[in-house]
Parts: structure tokens; C-alpha cells; sequence
């Protein structure tokens, strides 16, 4: 990677770790792994955008990830319609 790209991208590659680091963190607080979660650095660095790939995951896993999902959206309309 160029210099001139590394240090435009800092920020991206900064927030990549970041969100895969929250995300993998609060999976695991539901009891959920995914395998092939992770940041996709060689596209970042062929074209600056940093991707974060789910990779592949059992059905039961990913019906618990659903399941949370569908109960942060109920919790998240609760609280915003009072």
C-alpha cells in the first residue's frame, strides 16, 4: 500500500477493527461465534474501502443473531414510539 492510501485510510481501517471488534464482543455476550467473521484488508487495500465479511455460519447461529435482531427492533420501537 502507498503511503499517500495508508494514511487516507487510517480512519477506515481504525473503524473496521472497531465495528469487528464490537460486533464479535457483543455475539459472544449472546453466546454466539460467528467462524468466518472479519475484515476483508486486502480489499481495503486495493481499493480503500474496508469491508466486513460474515463469512459462513451455521443455521443455528444465525437464527439466534436473528433472534436478537428482531428483539433489539421491538425494544428500539417500544422506546422511540413510548
Amino acid at each position: 500500500m502507498g503511503s499517500a492510501l495508508n494514511r487516507a485510510t487510517v480512519d477506515q481501517r481504525r473503524q473496521a477493527a472497531d465495528v469487528l471488534d464490537d460486533l464479535t464482543t457483543v455475539l459472544a455476550l449472546a453466546g454466539v461465534k460467528l467462524p468466518s467473521v472479519d475484515v476483508d484488508w486486502e480489499h481495503g487495500r486495493r481499493t480503500g474501502c474496508y469491508l466486513i465479511g460474515l463469512g459462513c455460519a451455521r443455521p443455528s447461529e444465525l437464527l439466534r443473531v436473528v433472534d436478537l435482531l428482531r428483539k433489539g427492533l421491538r425494544y428500539e420501537r417500544l422506546t422511540r414510539d413510548g
